[in-house]
């Protein structure tokens, strides 16, 4: 499948930690950068882009903004998981020392998670776009009192020096994402090891429709590791919600669960069938949660 993959969008400028996913995943592609999520999902219905890559929840920070509301429209399905270990750096133009940083630029998430950093080192945080886009903010202002907080690789591409690794304040931030295709390609069916199914669904409008219908997942033994409501179209009164279970739609545990799920909803898509990524088990408790 990888041989096959020639561009994967990603929302974001180059060197973002978007950007890295794509790299550590499908090193041989082309990524295509994109102002928006909704710009990475059109470049692969557009066809100029065979892949996106989505991030949909960090350890830190919770689900990111807007995807969960995005996927279900989008006519895209899951096939892979990634999770990326989000390590920050202090990048800045050639010859500058840390002794010499008086100011950070980043996206200000990240600045929240070097904190302690910046404040140990006298640095003043500022507020920018994004990280990659600060990066090259600090490449092109020429000042070398200015930093960015960004990933080695948006250094690499601005021509920054690393001047400090691994800052985060945290040591576990992860991010997990989801590696989308076209609807109407072949999905790969997991053969072996574990299975993920993520799917959405609205209950029905009858007393204690959510409960009942998460019931048949309970009594069949299927772990629900996700569960997620959003509103639709900013209604109080019209909620979404988006799932994680383990398991295949065929195997009978899940199946039965399904059907009774149908009884109680009124509207259900699954988003894709997938293998879970190996690390999954190990950072599970930090992205997730307990399921």
């Amino acid at each position: 499948m990888h041989d096959a993959i020639k561009t994967i969008s990603f929302q974001g400028e180059p060197g973002a930690y978007s950007h890295q996913a794509c790299t550590e995943v499908f090193p041989g592609a082309e990524a295509l950068p994109c102002h928006s999520f909704e710009g990475a999902i059109a470049a692969v219905t557009e066809g100029r882009a065979d892949l996106a890559m989505l991030p949909v929840e960090n350890s830190t920070y919770g689900r990111v903004a807007d995807i969960h509301q995005l996927l279900p429209q989008s006519r895209l399905r899951i096939i892979s998981e990634h999770f990326l270990r989000v390590h920050i750096n202090l990048l800045a133009l050639p010859g500058a020392t840390l002794d010499s940083i008086t100011d950070a630029t980043s996206h200000t998430v990240l600045l929240g998670q070097c904190r302690d950093f910046l404040r140990a080192h006298g640095i003043r945080p500022h507020a920018g776009a994004d990280t990659a886009g600060s990066a090259k903010a600090v490449a092109e202002a020429g000042d070398p009192k200015m930093a960015a907080l960004a990933s080695e690789l948006a250094g690499d591409i601005y021509g920054l020096d690393v001047l400090a690794r691994h800052i985060e304040d945290q040591g576990n931030n992860t991010t997990r994402f989801l590696v989308m295709a076209p609807e109407e390609a072949e999905a790969p069916v997991p053969e072996s090891g574990e299975v993920m199914t993520s799917f959405v669904f609205r209950v029905r409008n009858i007393p204690a429709a959510l409960y009942k219908a998460m019931g048949g997942f309970a009594t069949n033994g299927v772990n629900m590791v996700k569960l997620e409501s959003y509103m639709l179209n900013g209604s109080f009164t019209a909620t979404q919600f988006y799932a994680d279970i383990e398991g295949h739609p065929d195997d009978p545990a899940v199946r039965r669960a399904m059907a009774e799920l149908d009884y109680f909803t009124s509207y259900k898509k699954i988003l894709g069938v997938y293998p879970a990524h190996p690390l999954r088990k190990t950072l599970v408790g930090a992205v997730e949660g307990e399921g």
